[in-house]
Parts: structure tokens; C-alpha cells; sequence
């Protein structure tokens, strides 16, 4: 790693470019007949107190899907009664919470599905079902088990209303 300072200053120059340390190792074999390995190449950067630039990271152009979102627990009676969960490592639990007119229970699975922090099902007023989970962004996913079925506003809300609880008791 013996350099001069117009070869120092060219690398130097090569790091502020971007250039990754691979390609600095293939310009300085080129351009000063030097063969210096990987590691080699390292150290004289790091003895030179210089630090490559990391890439920008990739920009995500994917919009994230959206639900309405779940009122609060505290907007549910009182009254109504309480939903009963599986406790973790047991059978998946289902419960049911009327929201108005529409019941919808739900089941939330004790192994989740892979990708997401906790996944279900779900079963609309109508009968029809769908499989839900949760993912580690905290994005909410609904996959109705027939294609093109969209649930009611009130099913919707029920099956928010219940997850919420639900989930509040198995500690999410």
C-alpha cells in the first residue's frame, strides 16, 4: 500500500464519486498497475479516514391499502357481552360482539400466518367468511374467501370493533 499523494488524492477522489471498494480495487489495478486484494484496499481507505458512501435506499412506490378505522373501545355499551379468547398456545378462540344489526365473529389463529404478527379468521353477518391478519407494520389485511365479496359498513365495524378487543386481550 505504498501510494503517492496524486494516487492518494485519486482515491480519495474515487471515494467521494461513490465508487464501492471493488471498484476502486479494479481502477487501481488498471490505472497504477497496483494488485492489491480486497482487504488491502480496506485498510488504505481506512488509513486514509475516508468512508465510502452507502447507496440510497430504494424508494417503495407501493400505497399501502387502507380500512376505515376502528373506533375506540370505549365507544362499545358496556353492556354487551364479553368475547372469550383462546389463551396463547391453546386452540383458536372465537368470539362474537353485535355492532347494531350485524354479528361477525372471529378466530384468531395460534400460529400466525407467515409474514404477519397475528392472522384469523373471520365470519361477516351474511355468512360469508375471510381470512384476516395483521402484519409487523401494523397494516390490516381482509382476504374474503370469494373473490369480489366486499362485507357491509356495519360488518366492517363489528368485525373492527371485535378484533380490537379480541387482540387487547391476548396482549397486542
Amino acid at each position: 500500500m505504498n501510494l503517492d499523494e496524486h494516487q492518494k488524492k485519486t482515491v480519495t477522489a474515487w471515494i467521494a464519486d461513490g465508487l464501492k471498494l471493488s471498484e476502486i480495487q479494479k481502477r487501481i489495478s488498471a490505472e497504477f498497475g497496483l494488485s492489491l486484494t480486497y482487504m488491502d484496499v480496506r485498510l488504505l481507505v481506512d488509513d486514509l479516514r475516508l468512508m465510502p458512501k452507502d447507496p440510497p435506499p430504494p424508494v417503495e412506490k407501493t400505497p399501502a391499502p387502507s380500512l376505515p378505522s376502528a373506533a375506540p373501545s370505549a365507544a362499545a355499551p358496556s353492556g354487551q357481552p364479553g368475547s372469550r379468547s383462546a389463551p396463547p398456545g391453546t386452540s383458536p378462540g372465537s368470539s362474537a360482539v353485535p355492532a347494531g344489526n350485524a354479528k361477525v365473529s372471529i378466530a384468531v389463529d395460534a400460529i400466525a400466518r407467515a409474514g404477519s404478527l397475528v392472522s384469523g379468521s373471520v365470519s361477516f353477518s351474511d355468512g360469508q367468511t375471510a381470512a384476516w391478519y395483521l402484519d409487523q407494520f401494523g397494516r390490516m389485511g381482509v382476504v374474503p374467501k370469494q373473490t369480489g365479496y366486499k362485507p357491509s359498513p356495519a360488518d366492517m365495524q363489528s368485525f373492527q370493533l371485535t378484533l380490537e378487543q379480541e387482540l387487547s386481550k391476548l396482549g397486542y
